[in-house]
């Protein structure tokens, strides 16, 4: 006769209403495993210092040390090269999962949207903003109404400006059956000492 104590446990279901809320826990806890990822790589490879202050108080040299090896932003135009790449698939999986299949609407001609919106720069700084301010209002600590927050301050204000008929996809074909991505050109400088 088999132990009633070494029963298989009851498989757990989640109720269907929970999974969007364990789906961006679940991107916001990738994104946050990837961010640390960037910093322990640089840390890694930053030299150790064999000689110790000896006290504890910190001298203005490792102050600035301090601040020159802090991101000076978070903003994803304010990075390069690697750090760039690992925040663009950040954001990526963000847009792409949660996003797009929850705002995306109806692409229309009054409303463009691109597949390849990673290649407007205007369009990777706005999502990119959008996405930190998701990640700081659907934070528990934000309160009840972040989510209202973001969607009323953020969201909303980027929709209008991304999906304008004139905004950063306002080049690209609209149609499935006809896709064309551009990206429009921007003014060039004028150069130093023109403007007289």
């Amino acid at each position: 006769m088999s132990d009633p104590s070494k029963a298989a446990p009851e498989p757990f279901r989640v109720p269907d209403g929970d999974l969007d809320d364990l789906a961006s826990t679940l991107a916001k806890t990738m994104a946050e495993v990837r961010q640390q990822g960037v910093i322990l790589d640089r840390l890694g490879s930053e030299p150790v210092s064999t000689s110790q202050p000896t006290t504890d108080t910190p001298t203005a040299d490792t102050a600035d040390a301090d601040k020159a090896d802090a991101p000076a932003s978070v903003f994803i135009l304010a990075l390069g090269g690697e750090a760039y790449a690992i925040e663009l698939g950040a954001l990526s999986d963000w847009v792409n999962y949660l996003f797009l299949p929850v705002y995306g609407r109806e692409i229309s001609t009054t409303r463009p949207w691109c597949n390849q919106w990673h290649e407007h720069p205007e369009a990777v700084a706005r999502l990119h903003a959008l996405w930190l301010a998701w990640q700081q209002l659907t934070d528990a600590e934000a309160g009840l109404s972040g989510p209202s927050t973001w969607h009323r301050d953020h969201l909303d204000q980027a929709l209008v400006h991304l999906r304008a008929p004139d905004g950063p996809f306002a080049a690209c074909a609209t149609s499935p059956t006809r896709p064309n991505h551009r990206v429009l050109a921007t003014p060039a400088p004028e150069p130093a000492g023109a403007a007289q």
